[in-house]
């Protein structure tokens, strides 16, 4: 159950939403027709509101919150259509500065992070995607720090961020899983090239090249050969971050469909009349309700102790917030008619960001497998 306080804080997002991207003239000149999911101006007066630290430590301009507050954030802008697409990377990368990053890492990156500045997370590369223990780009120890080389893709916003949290090979003996490194790499530093993929969603998604690309020592986040476990414990975050976005993607497609189908008419009645509707709406009301309480039941378990893992418990609510995500989308469409496919209303662009939400930060598939694994099966 969410307290006072933080029923106030979602209201008050709603508010700003509404107010800043209530109507899709505002949205399109924030986000050049959709072709910008991250707007800076719109995200600097949520640093200035303190919403964007609302989860984070003060010690670092947080507002002290926990899980739950940036959940509540991630899911109320999506739900808003802001574009803040930022928000969501931001907050995955800084967990594991947080809780294995040196104090300096910490007041730089989290500090920024809590006062407008975006970041980034790279883990994947074109031979490692679902099976991170492939990774090949490569950081070799030199005097006085690692040097760099390799590819690495799919890295959102990393054309926005003031730091890339880079995972690369530093070791090639032992487990598989070992030795890897994560790394600060910051924005503009020679030797990176950031080069955008063009995707449905406009400029989110980015090719990283490494070209003898240095670092010092000091550029190392936790413990060198020690990436693996440092992910694995912020698994928890990253996937109910992630769920909580989708959660209010979905209640919004949810809501646009009803409020259409309540208008339209055929055969001399409101399509919502219909008993074929109405039952398929009903459905997608009660996966909805299940989402938003698995979603808050796990963030509230976190918030009550951080560090415990729950990998089953992570894992179904990102699966079940994408994957209902996903459905209330192509069903709004269905309803909807030839209307949801034009881009005159706004389930086109519910569908084309709910979609891929099933594959990035780890597929339904390697969700599914986490939670029958942690069965013992």
């Amino acid at each position: 159950m969410k307290t006072a306080e933080q029923h106030a804080f979602a209201e008050a997002v709603d508010d700003f939403c509404r107010a800043h991207a209530g109507t899709r003239e505002q949205r399109d000149a924030l986000s050049e027709h959709g072709q910008h999911p991250h707007n800076p101006g719109l995200y600097a007066a949520c640093a200035r509101l303190g919403w964007l630290g609302a989860g984070l430590p003060e010690a670092y301009g947080g507002a002290g919150g926990g899980m739950t507050e940036t959940a509540i954030f991630a899911e109320r802008i999506a739900y808003g259509l802001a574009p803040l697409g930022g928000f969501v990377t931001s907050m995955v990368a800084v967990g594991p500065y947080l809780r294995f990053g040196t104090e300096q890492q910490r007041k730089s990156v989290v500090t920024g992070a809590a006062n407008g500045a975006v970041e980034a997370i790279s883990i994947s590369e074109p031979g490692a995607g679902s099976d991170a223990a492939a990774i090949r780009c490569r950081a070799e120890a030199v005097d006085g720090g690692y040097v760099i080389n390799g590819q690495k893709t799919w890295c959102s916003n990393a054309h926005l961020a003031d730091h890339i949290l880079l995972v690369a090979r530093t070791s090639t003996h032992g487990d598989r899983h070992a030795g890897l490194t994560m790394f600060c790499v910051p924005a503009g530093v020679a030797g990176l090239t950031v080069r955008g993929i063009p995707t449905m969603g406009g400029r989110e998604v980015n090719d990283l090249f490494l070209t003898n690309c240095f670092l010092p020592a000091d550029a190392v986040v936790g413990a060198v050969d020690r990436a693996w476990p440092q992910l694995m414990a912020g698994l928890n975050s990253e996937r109910l971050i992630l769920a909580a976005t989708m959660l209010g993607r979905a209640r919004r497609a949810f809501d646009d469909t009803v409020a259409y189908v309540r208008e339209r008419t055929q055969f001399g009645q409101p399509i919502g009349s219909f008993q074929a509707l109405r039952h398929r709406l009903a459905d997608l009301a009660t996966e909805l309700a299940c989402a938003d309480l698995l979603v808050y039941d796990v963030a509230a378990r976190v918030d009550a102790d951080p560090e415990t893992q729950l990998p089953r418990e992570a894992s179904m609510a990102k699966l079940k917030a994408t994957e209902t995500a996903k459905k209330v989308a192509i069903e709004g469409m269905q309803m909807m008619g030839g209307y949801g496919y034009t881009t005159e209303f706004d389930m086109e662009s519910h569908l084309r960001a709910t979609i891929v939400s099933t594959v990035y930060g780890g597929t339904s598939e390697i969700q599914r497998d986490i939670i029958g694994r942690s069965y013992g099966l």
